[in-house]
């Protein structure tokens, strides 16, 4: 037995019994109802405004490279709250694990003078390891991701602190391998295949996102283990009636989910050049606007990895643009929250109108 789940048409799904008439029922849908479309043009109308109003915003290096390198930090922040959503759940711990990840990868160039990609591992472990945890707690106690997750939040803040305050003389680890350098500092155009060189303006950081999104975009479109997920997240009840491992499949949410997360903070160091406590402090909030806008649902069941990318998009062109306008930032939140709200509102006007269009053809 399987229940049906609606879902959007833009974004990856769990079908049930009617997933057909929903495919047909998408596929008569007006292009311009398309949410990651939405964004898209959205987006780039931003950035040919503020590049119109300050043609400073379209300087490669000096406002293009920061501003996609933010972008890409972001996007994995977004992405590891993506797929706890994709269960129906929350990490609140999202920026900690961040810290938590980064904490080993900062301790094994500085005592253990790893090269980068072991550092990264050992990072990339770190997280996941944490995120399992939190999911175990979960599954096995039955306890709200909210409260695990806040909990988790509250450990780590304390735990990384101290333990940056042990390992430590000046609270950071400087201690830096061969080409971590170059990750902050240098774009794709470095990176040449014959006479094919990259643009100026990507960072080499970029290339941790493309592959986070290509690897989600797998899982959820191709593989069983997505699906299960994604049906997890619509309805548990009826997911454990088909015979999926809910409890499994929630710890392997928050798996991913700190894995994630380590891995944003490593790029966050990467931006900085040093690992600290401070890394992930800003991460909850992006964490949630890049994947809500995006169209995942906070209720679960419902995943965009392009949409993802899209609303962290969206929201570091808006927050570099006001800025080079000079808006404070006081002002610059206020007219963040706006121009959120407005498109948040126009893309419930655009479904809900396509729809009443669908009905009435029908």
């Amino acid at each position: 037995m399987r229940a049906p789940v609606r879902t959007p048409e833009n974004g990856s799904r769990a079908d049930g019994a009617d997933g057909g008439g929903a495919r047909q029922t998408a596929r008569r849908l007006s292009f311009w109802v398309n949410q990651r479309l939405g964004l898209l043009v959205l987006t780039l109308a931003l950035a040919a405004l503020f590049g119109i109003l300050r043609p400073a915003f379209l300087d490669q290096r000096l406002v293009l490279f920061p501003l996609l390198r933010d972008i890409s930090t972001l996007t994995v922040v977004a992405l590891a709250q993506m797929v706890v959503l994709s269960v129906g759940h929350m990490n609140l711990a999202v920026g900690r694990m961040a810290a938590f990840g980064a904490l080993f990868a900062g301790l094994g160039y500085d005592r253990l003078h790893l090269p980068l990609p072991l550092g990264l591992l050992l990072c990339l472990f770190a997280g996941a390891v944490i995120g399992a945890l939190a999911g175990w707690i979960i599954a096995r106690t039955g306890v709200s991701s909210f409260v695990v997750t806040l909990a988790m939040d509250f450990a780590l803040l304390g735990l990384v602190s101290l333990l940056y305050s042990a390992l430590t003389e000046n609270a950071a680890f400087t201690t830096q391998p061969g080409g971590f350098g170059d990750l902050r500092s240098t774009s794709l155009a470095d990176i040449c295949i014959g006479r094919v060189c990259g643009s100026p303006a990507v960072p080499q950081l970029a290339q941790f996102t493309v592959l986070a999104l290509a690897g989600l975009g797998f899982l959820y479109a191709r593989t069983r283990v997505g699906r299960e997920l994604l049906l997890t997240g619509a309805n548990p009840a009826a997911a454990e009636l088909s015979g999926i491992p809910t409890g499994r499949r929630v710890i392997l949410a928050h798996s991913l989910s700190g894995l994630l997360a380590a891995l944003a903070g490593f790029m966050a160091a990467a931006s900085t050049g040093t690992f600290n406590a401070a890394i992930g402090d800003d991460f909850m909030l992006p964490s949630f606007l890049g994947a809500v806008l995006g169209g995942t649902l906070l209720t679960g069941g419902v995943v965009s990895v392009l949409g993802a990318l899209l609303g962290t998009s969206l929201v570091g062109v808006i927050r570099k643009g006001l800025d080079l306008l000079g808006v404070g930032l006081e002002s610059l939140n206020i007219y963040l929250g706006c121009v959120l709200l407005l498109a948040l509102s126009a893309d419930r006007v655009r479904t809900v109108v396509s729809y009443r269009k669908v009905v009435r053809s029908t």
